[in-house]
């Protein structure tokens, strides 16, 4: 073997082991917002302990609302093998919402919704989901409830959303508070999304992810 073939055969090998596959999942994360969600789910991503950040990836992308499911499938398509995906969106004043998620499903696309907002997501950590129709009324009641817990003021732009939910709130009781009321709400007869006030399935997404690092880790610790 010439010496041109043997630096061939080592950038082979080199290549291949760099190369890691996610054996605990890669959760292909696809939102129709700019701000809220994508920092929410990026700051999740952070806190992966570094042992476990070659076997669990999380990767968050942005398309429009019409588009998401689209997306995903072109994304998923590269390692179908290895890719999760989700698509997260809320109620709000979105058209054909329970379509998409319809449509998301026969796709073998899982989906994140809030109705009416992510904020009633992010009321649970702090230990109350109370029951909000309109979107606009739900933010502005998270707000005084954020300010009145952490004595700061919420914005959707905020990079540091996540740490400061687990920082102020407790995931665990979100968690558990989200789960009853997907619970209570299908138990009363209510199928669709857009019926289901004050409702979401995000605390799905996160307690797959949540349970997986806890599950992997050295100490079950998280990457805080």
């Amino acid at each position: 073997m010439g010496s041109k073939e043997r630096r061939g055969a080592r950038k082979d090998r080199s290549r291949k082991l760099s190369t890691r596959v996610p054996t605990l999942g890669y959760y292909l994360i696809i939102t129709d917002t700019q701000e809220t969600e994508k920092n929410y789910f990026e700051g999740l991503r952070k806190t992966i302990p570094e042992n476990l950040k070659n076997r669990l990836v999380i990767k968050v992308e942005r398309a429009r609302t019409i588009d998401l499911i689209e997306r995903c499938k072109d994304l998923v398509s590269k390692e179908p093998q290895y890719r999760i995906p989700w698509i997260v969106l809320d109620r709000d004043q979105v058209e054909g919402f329970d379509e998409i998620i319809v449509n998301a499903v026969k796709n073998d696309i899982k989906v994140g919704w809030s109705n009416p907002c992510i904020e009633i997501w992010f009321f649970p950590y702090f230990g109350t989901m109370p029951s909000y129709i309109e979107s606009t009324t739900c933010c502005d009641k998270f707000k005084d409830k954020f300010q009145a817990v952490t004595g700061s003021v919420y914005q959707k732009s905020d990079t540091e959303i996540y740490n400061k939910w687990n920082r102020f709130g407790n995931e665990e009781k979100a968690l558990e508070i989200a789960d009853q009321k997907h619970r209570s709400q299908t138990s009363n007869g209510l199928l669709k999304p857009s019926e289901m006030s004050s409702t979401t399935t995000l605390y799905q997404l996160v307690g797959e992810i949540r349970e997986k690092i806890f599950n992997n880790n050295e100490g079950g610790q998280y990457g805080f």
